[in-house]
Order: C-alpha cells, then structure tokens, then sequence
C-alpha cells in the first residue's frame, strides 16, 4: 500500500483520492522527477513487472496497480457493467493518473493493457506523454486481405468456450503458449516454464467470471479504429515468434499508428518482461531516455534484472 511519503513523492502537495488508489493496489517507488506507470495484460497482476520496474526507479517515479479483479484489488473496484468492455479498464488508468495528478507520465502496457493503453491517452492525452505497447495487438481477429490477427473468430469462439467449462484446464493450457519457449531443453527454456506456471497460477487467482468477462472483452473487441486516433509518441516492441501478438499485427501497428516507432526484439514467446526483462528494460530506456535530464541507466542482462528484483 502506498504510504504519505510515497503519495508526497509522486503528486506533491495536491490532494490524492486513496480510496480510489486503494481499490487497484496502487504502489509507487522510485525517486525521478518524471513517472513511467506499467500497466499489466490478462491474468496478470503488478507483480509480473518485478523484474522490469525496479530498473526505471533510481531515475523515475514508478507506479504499479492491478487492473480490477486482478491481483489483490478490493471487490469493490469490479464492476460488471463497466468492465465489458476494455474502455472500463481505460477508464481506471486515467482515474489513477488523476488522482496521482500525473502529467506527461509515460505508460507502458503489455498485450491486452496496450490497447487500454492507447484508449486512456485518447481520453486523457495531458496525462500521458508516451506509450510504451509490449506485445500490442488491436484485434485478435483475422480480417483478411488487410489485417490478419493471428485467429480466426471460430478460434476465439472456441477458446471462451473451452474457459467457460474448464477454467483451470484452460489456463494450463493457454499460459504455455503465451510465455512461449516452454519446449527448449536449456536454461531459457527452464526460464520459460517457470514463468508460464506463474502465468497459470496468476490466471486462477481471477475469479472466472471475472476473468471470462474479460477475455471477452479482450478477444472479440475490435479497435482497429482507435489506433488513428492515438494522440501521443508510442514504441512498438514486437517479440519473435509471438503466437499471441504476430509479427504480423506489429508490422500493422507500424503502418497505421501515427508517432510510433517499432522495434523488434529477439526474445521470443509474448511476456519478454518476464522472460527476456534485460532486453526489454535496455528498448524502453533507449526510447524514454531522453526525457531524463541525466544518462539512461546502463543495459541490464537477463540475470542482472532477475537478481535485483529477487534482492529489492
């Protein structure tokens, strides 16, 4: 939970709505004069940025929360009604932002929260400066000859079928091909796993209705159409061989979102802040780093990030 200090660090002396930052487990560290705000994708919580965030906080404010019904949010923050649709998760990020005060913040989403991403700096384009989008992806679904998603709508159709009557035997099954890598027989490989079982226990954490709500929202939503519409800078980080977000969506992305600059990482599978945070930590610094009136910190191994995280 976030303490007066912390509250003093990031919004100053204006008055900040704890109930609100309560209800999304909001926590902020770090000690810069500009904020970064990681936003995490579906089935997840704030603590798959653990091996990411603690390298931005020795020169930003950090701030962590869990989108609702994820992680340890109170009840209270869920609401039905409000969060069909990825607009109500939006809508949450840019309530945070203002009861934080955050100005030209910098936000950073992975996987579904890249799209909520892009929908609060719409409605909220004073709060937000740049978008970080990891694994980004508008619209599952193929509409070809111009967008191919990665599925098609029997596809998606099927897999909230399948979540539906099995929720457990779903989530065992979908937290492999997420991570990605879970096949190789090496150290990345003994990484990958590990990580899609944390992705899988995270997952059954949702209560699963909650979480079908959710990936409805998720899955079926098409905002292709917003994208035009982004008013802020934003980086692409597209991972290899994502089977979540294709090469394909990336190179979409690229073409259609005004501002934005894509870069192709060599981690594979589609959680590279998991199990690549090296490389992820080193593309976001090369393009936030100029908005620090000091050098960005130095790149990061894979190692190095998972030892600091183990030891903050």
């Amino acid at each position: 939970m976030i303490t007066s200090s912390q509250m003093t660090n990031v919004a100053g002396n204006v008055h900040v709505d704890t109930a609100r930052l309560a209800r999304h487990n909001v926590r902020c560290t770090g000690q810069g004069t500009r904020t970064i705000m990681f936003a995490h994708g579906f089935g997840c919580d704030q603590q798959m940025w653990r091996f990411v965030a603690p390298a931005f906080e020795r020169d930003w404010r950090v701030v962590l929360f869990d989108h609702a019904g994820a992680g340890p949010t109170a009840p209270a923050a869920y609401d039905a009604s409000r969060h069909a649709t990825l607009h109500g998760y939006a809508d949450d990020v840019v309530a945070i932002a203002e009861a934080l005060d955050l100005h030209d913040a910098v936000l950073v989403g992975h996987s579904v929260s890249a799209t909520i991403a892009m929908l609060a700096a719409i409605d909220a384009p004073p709060r937000f400066s740049r978008l970080v989008l990891i694994g980004p992806t508008p619209c599952f679904r193929n509409e070809p000859p111009s967008y191919l998603g990665g599925f098609e709508r029997d596809q998606l159709d099927g897999l909230l079928a399948l979540m539906a009557e099995n929720y457990t035997g779903w989530a065992d099954a979908l937290a492999p091909t997420i991570v990605g890598g879970t096949d190789a027989a090496d150290a990345a490989g003994d990484t990958a796993r590990a990580r899609a079982g944390e992705l899988r226990d995270s997952i059954c954490l949702m209560a699963p209705d909650v979480a079908l709500a959710f990936a409805r929202a998720t899955f079926l939503e098409d905002h292709r159409a917003t994208v035009p519409h982004v008013p802020v800078p934003s980086l692409i980080l597209q991972c290899t061989s994502d089977a979540i977000a294709p090469a394909t969506v990336g190179a979409w992305l690229a073409e259609h979102l005004p501002q934005s600059t894509f870069h192709q990482l060599a981690a594979t599978g589609h959680c590279p802040h998991l199990t690549h945070p090296g490389e992820t930590i080193a593309a976001i610094q090369a393009y936030v780093g100029d908005f620090l009136s000091e050098p960005a910190v130095m790149q990061r191994t894979d190692d190095e990030a998972r030892r600091s995280a183990t030891t903050a």
